[in-house]
Protein backbone atom coordinates (compact mmCIF):
# COMPACT_ATOMS: atom_id res chain seq x y z
CA UNK A 1 0.00 0.00 0.00
CA UNK A 2 2.84 2.40 0.78
CA UNK A 3 4.37 1.69 -2.61
CA UNK A 4 1.01 2.39 -4.26
CA UNK A 5 0.70 5.74 -2.46
CA UNK A 6 4.26 6.57 -3.49
CA UNK A 7 3.32 5.72 -7.07
CA UNK A 8 0.32 8.07 -6.93
CA UNK A 9 2.51 10.86 -5.58
CA UNK A 10 5.16 10.15 -8.22
CA UNK A 11 2.60 10.59 -10.99
CA UNK A 12 1.49 13.86 -9.39
CA UNK A 13 5.12 15.00 -9.19
CA UNK A 14 5.72 14.14 -12.85
CA UNK A 15 2.60 16.08 -13.76
CA UNK A 16 3.81 19.11 -11.80
CA UNK A 17 7.22 18.97 -13.45
CA UNK A 18 5.69 18.71 -16.94
CA UNK A 19 3.21 21.50 -16.22
CA UNK A 20 5.85 23.90 -14.93
CA UNK A 21 8.56 22.97 -17.43
CA UNK A 22 6.27 23.51 -20.41
CA UNK A 23 4.35 26.44 -18.81
CA UNK A 24 1.06 24.69 -19.45
CA UNK A 25 -2.21 26.20 -18.19
CA UNK A 26 -3.24 22.74 -16.94
CA UNK A 27 -2.51 21.95 -13.26
CA UNK A 28 0.18 19.36 -12.60
CA UNK A 29 -2.09 16.94 -10.71
CA UNK A 30 -4.44 16.82 -13.71
CA UNK A 31 -1.56 15.95 -16.01
CA UNK A 32 -0.37 13.36 -13.51
CA UNK A 33 -3.85 11.85 -13.36
CA UNK A 34 -3.97 11.66 -17.18
CA UNK A 35 -0.59 9.93 -17.18
CA UNK A 36 -1.82 7.53 -14.51
CA UNK A 37 -4.88 6.75 -16.62
CA UNK A 38 -2.61 6.07 -19.61
CA UNK A 39 -0.55 3.79 -17.39
CA UNK A 40 -3.69 1.94 -16.26
CA UNK A 41 -4.83 1.51 -19.84
CA UNK A 42 -1.46 0.24 -21.07
CA UNK A 43 -0.74 -1.93 -18.01
CA UNK A 44 -3.92 -3.53 -16.63
CA UNK A 45 -1.84 -5.21 -13.90
CA UNK A 46 -1.02 -1.74 -12.57
CA UNK A 47 -4.71 -0.85 -12.36
CA UNK A 48 -5.46 -4.10 -10.55
CA UNK A 49 -2.60 -3.53 -8.12
CA UNK A 50 -3.79 -0.01 -7.26
CA UNK A 51 -7.45 -0.98 -6.82
CA UNK A 52 -7.42 -1.55 -3.05
CA UNK A 53 -5.42 1.60 -2.38
CA UNK A 54 -7.66 3.79 -4.50
CA UNK A 55 -10.79 2.31 -2.93
CA UNK A 56 -9.37 3.17 0.49
CA UNK A 57 -8.67 6.75 -0.60
CA UNK A 58 -12.15 7.16 -2.03
CA UNK A 59 -13.72 5.75 1.13
CA UNK A 60 -12.06 8.54 3.13
CA UNK A 61 -12.49 11.30 0.57
CA UNK A 62 -14.38 13.50 3.02
CA UNK A 63 -11.17 14.01 5.00
CA UNK A 64 -9.70 15.84 2.02
CA UNK A 65 -12.35 18.55 2.34
CA UNK A 66 -11.24 19.58 5.85
CA UNK A 67 -8.69 22.15 4.54
CA UNK A 68 -11.40 23.75 2.40
CA UNK A 69 -13.64 24.08 5.46
CA UNK A 70 -10.83 25.70 7.44
CA UNK A 71 -10.28 28.13 4.56
CA UNK A 72 -13.92 29.15 4.59
CA UNK A 73 -13.86 29.75 8.35
CA UNK A 74 -10.66 31.81 8.12
CA UNK A 75 -12.31 34.14 5.57
CA UNK A 76 -15.63 34.49 7.35
CA UNK A 77 -15.71 38.28 6.91
CA UNK A 78 -15.62 37.91 3.12
CA UNK A 79 -18.38 35.35 3.43
CA UNK A 80 -20.45 37.87 5.37
CA UNK A 81 -19.93 40.58 2.76
CA UNK A 82 -20.78 38.53 -0.31
CA UNK A 83 -22.37 35.43 1.17
CA UNK A 84 -25.66 35.79 -0.70
CA UNK A 85 -23.91 36.07 -4.06
CA UNK A 86 -21.69 33.09 -3.25
CA UNK A 87 -24.68 31.02 -2.17
CA UNK A 88 -26.57 31.89 -5.35
CA UNK A 89 -23.54 30.97 -7.48
CA UNK A 90 -23.13 27.71 -5.56
CA UNK A 91 -26.78 26.69 -5.93
CA UNK A 92 -26.95 27.70 -9.60
CA UNK A 93 -23.69 25.95 -10.53
CA UNK A 94 -24.79 22.79 -8.71
CA UNK A 95 -28.13 22.79 -10.51
CA UNK A 96 -26.44 23.35 -13.87
CA UNK A 97 -23.91 20.57 -13.21
CA UNK A 98 -26.70 18.15 -12.28
CA UNK A 99 -28.68 19.11 -15.38
CA UNK A 100 -25.63 18.72 -17.62
CA UNK A 101 -24.90 15.30 -16.14
CA UNK A 102 -28.50 14.15 -16.55
CA UNK A 103 -28.72 15.43 -20.13
CA UNK A 104 -25.43 13.74 -20.99
CA UNK A 105 -26.68 10.47 -19.51
CA UNK A 106 -29.95 10.68 -21.46
CA UNK A 107 -28.11 11.52 -24.67
CA UNK A 108 -25.69 8.62 -24.24
CA UNK A 109 -28.54 6.26 -23.40
CA UNK A 110 -30.25 7.22 -26.65
CA UNK A 111 -27.04 6.85 -28.66
CA UNK A 112 -26.25 3.44 -27.24
CA UNK A 113 -29.84 2.22 -27.49
CA UNK A 114 -30.75 1.56 -23.89
CA UNK A 115 -33.43 -1.01 -23.02
CA UNK A 116 -36.07 1.62 -22.23
CA UNK A 117 -35.85 2.98 -25.78
CA UNK A 118 -36.49 -0.49 -27.28
CA UNK A 119 -39.84 -1.05 -25.54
Amino acid sequence: MVLNLALLLAFQLVGEVVSRALSLPVPGPVIGMALLLAGFMSLPKLAKRMLDTTKGLLAHLSLLFVPAGVGVISHVEALGQSGAAMMAALVLSTALALAAGALTFVGLARLTGSREDRT
